[in-house]
């Protein structure tokens, strides 16, 4: 491939990515910044694209493809593509996580008491007590899945082995990289328990309505 074809393509590629990025930054906002001090948290997909870290790549892709590297162009236009990727909430296909791998991973957490696969992307993990079926439990499973992969395929399940009630029986579910209900592209919300939360959280309503009118 001749340089001038390289050098054609990274800047039509850049051309389209700084259009697409403006209109993201444009919709979302300017992003929160973080602490670098707070603690270790896994990675977050779902935000508006960073308007310093695009433009810092689409100046570094420029600078590149005007000086005669088109490798550090097109290393720029695929990190802002890969930005783009993650705010948009698609997950990476070309990072799968290896499914063995990742109950070997999650396994020896403390409070873990067994790990299997619902199927390609919800996965299981029974834990002991409610002290364990957090969020923050949530947390330590995608942190431990991360150097396998692309968490952001992943829906993480967790489910007290020792549950008492209905209540505590009760799956507590998120995707590794997206806030409490959401759902990566194309993945679709998959109902776990037998009852839904919404439909026992209804039955309590009635129940505790019935009470309070009962002569």
């Amino acid at each position: 491939m001749s340089f001038g074809f390289r050098a054609l393509r990274v800047s039509a590629a850049l051309s389209c990515i700084v259009a697409m990025t403006t209109a993201l930054i444009a919709c979302g906002g300017q992003k929160d910044g973080e602490s670098a001090a707070a603690a270790r948290k896994p990675q977050q997909a779902g935000q508006p694209v960073d308007p310093a870290r695009a433009a810092a790549h689409i100046v570094g892709a420029r600078v590149a493809a005007a000086t005669g590297d088109t490798k550090a162009a097109e290393a720029h236009v695929l990190a802002l593509a890969d930005d783009m990727r993650r705010s948009a909430r698609m997950p990476n296909v070309m990072r799968p996580i290896h499914r063995e791998s990742a109950r070997v991973a999650v396994r020896p957490l403390p409070g873990v008491k067994s790990v299997i696969w619902m199927d390609h992307e919800n996965l299981i993990v029974m834990v002991d007590g409610q002290r364990h079926r957090t969020m923050a439990k949530i947390d330590e499973v995608c942190l431990a899945l991360e150097p396998l992969g692309d968490t952001l395929a992943i829906v993480v399940n967790l489910q007290d082995a020792t549950a008492r009630n209905g209540d505590e029986a009760m799956t507590l579910s998120r995707n590794c990289q997206l806030a409490d209900g959401q759902r990566a592209a194309f993945q679709r919300k998959r109902q776990i328990d037998v009852v839904d939360r919404e439909t026992r959280d209804a039955f309590k309503q009635m129940q505790r309505k019935q009470a309070t009118d009962a002569p």
